[in-house]
């Protein structure tokens, strides 16, 4: 059954297949697990690939895993960049429906989609060719730059479909929808996860079957989004193709939350880049047991990161509303479940680090620094909490600057800024940089709590 179209204004009861905005209104805290578990369910399948994907890798050697711990911050500047363009498209799209404006959500989507393939074939490419001088400013030691060249060569191209794949994510997200593109999510994983073994060890690859593994992957997903979208047809939204026509008003809508975003997702990038290249200054086991110990970190992001997803969404539909009650009401209900599966996690994770870090590698000194990695991070589990959900947060009001600043800030300003003179400067070991990146999250965090609190006071009294 076709969806009836609503012209630009025109006011529509809800009772339109897929509108969520009255069903989320009417129960909101209901509508914060509605969303967020299932990118709960996605993200633990992800995490779990994530793991098992550098079982195998570590499978190769200690330099195959840094291989690829250098080749992440250059996966999360792509992504980083799109996903980022694809909250922005999130947050406009999920305002428009809040107040019942549906062609202008189109719209929004159609040229989301259109930005996210010229930014998934543009970076890449530029990838591709300034490689060598990539890998060279992170550090990469001379025993570990060809098989780092060997992943990227072959990943880069997986770029081109991940990046759309957000965009589509990204989309029926705003529109609250996240069990289907989630659902795709985890068959890609599934199938990545058995593409891995064949590839790498029965197909005699190495590092490079994990590497084509990810690009089939990605691009099988991309066709089911495909089909999804333009031959089943089963959106709310309709992203106009054939009568597509260019508005920068549109584009500007979906830019002004998206570009700040993807540049916060650059900083971070530049900033792994950064703490890659200083903590390769203690020997590539130091750099193959911060990738092994974020895998931990990993996992506590998994319910922070859904938490906080759900807040975009719901923001910006509340916002579009008019209802900023509600705004209040899910801010206060989010942060406080956030804080205690941030204590749950960091206490569960303090105690079993030593066994679990085991799994990855039978090298005690590598064990044994990614548990001090870990031990110190999880102290600012509760500070890094409130800040991904107050990002968020801001980016569902439709206001990207605050957590540019924010990332920035942390990112450089603090984080680095200390890592730097704790070991440029001050000669300390490598643990001095486990609590700088601790002390900025905590420093941080605790600014946007205040800034949020304080532009929702704002938004009250316009009321």
């Amino acid at each position: 059954m076709g969806v009836k179209l609503v012209q630009r204004g025109e006011r529509f009861s809800g009772k339109e297949r897929s509108n969520r905005v009255d069903e989320f209104i009417a129960e909101p805290h209901k509508a914060v697990w509605k969303l967020a578990v299932p990118v709960m369910l996605g993200m633990a399948v992800q995490t779990a690939y994530g793991f098992t994907d550098m079982i195998f890798v570590g499978m190769l050697g200690n330099d195959a895993v840094a291989a690829l711990t250098f080749n992440m911050p250059l996966g999360l500047l792509s992504i980083g960049i799109t996903f980022g363009l694809g909250v922005g498209a999130t947050s406009a799209i999920a305002r428009l429906l809040g107040a019942k404006d549906k062609v202008a959500a189109d719209n929004a989507a159609s040229h989301a989609l259109l930005v996210g393939a010229l930014v998934g074939l543009s970076i890449p490419a530029l990838g591709l060719v300034f490689r060598r001088e990539l890998f060279g400013a992170l550090g990469v030691p001379a025993n570990v730059l060809q098989s780092a060249l060997i992943y990227f060569n072959i990943l880069a191209p997986s770029f081109i479909f991940s990046n759309l794949n957000v965009q589509f994510r990204s989309i029926l997200t705003g529109e609250g929808d996240t069990r289907t593109p989630i659902a795709f999510q985890i068959g890609g994983t599934l199938l990545n996860l058995v593409l891995d073994p064949l590839l790498i060890f029965t197909a005699g690859l190495g590092i490079a079957g994990a590497a084509w593994a990810t690009l089939i992957s990605q691009s099988a997903v991309f066709v089911v989004f495909i089909y999804y979208f333009f031959v089943r047809k089963g959106t709310y939204l309709e992203p106009p193709v054939r009568a597509f026509v260019f508005a920068w008003d549109v584009v500007r809508s979906v830019l002004q939350i998206g570009f700040p975003a993807s540049l916060s997702m650059v900083v971070m990038s530049m900033g792994g880049m950064f703490f890659n290249r200083l903590i390769s200054t203690f020997g590539s086991n130091a750099v193959a047991a911060y990738g092994i110990g974020g895998r931990l970190d990993s996992v506590y992001f998994l319910p922070t990161f859904a938490l906080a997803s759900s807040m975009v969404t719901l923001t910006g539909m509340f916002l579009g509303a008019g209802r900023i009650d509600l705004i209040r009401e899910t801010v206060n209900y989010v942060f406080v479940r956030g804080q205690f599966m941030a204590f749950g996690f960091g206490a569960l994770f303090y105690f079993s680090a030593p066994f679990v870090y085991a799994i990855f590698t039978d090298d005690a000194a590598i064990v044994a620094m990614a548990v001090s990695y870990i031990r110190t991070m999880v102290f600012a589990f509760p500070f890094i909490t409130i800040g991904v959900i107050s990002g968020r947060i801001f980016q569902g009001l439709g206001e990207g600057i605050p957590s540019l600043l924010l990332t920035a800030m942390r990112v450089m300003l603090v984080s680095g800024a200390l890592a730097y003179l704790f070991v440029r400067v001050l000669s300390m070991g490598l643990e001095s940089v486990w609590l700088a990146l601790a002390l900025g999250a905590a420093i941080t965090s605790t600014i946007s709590f205040v800034w949020l609190r304080w532009r929702i006071r704002c938004l009250e009294r316009r009321q």
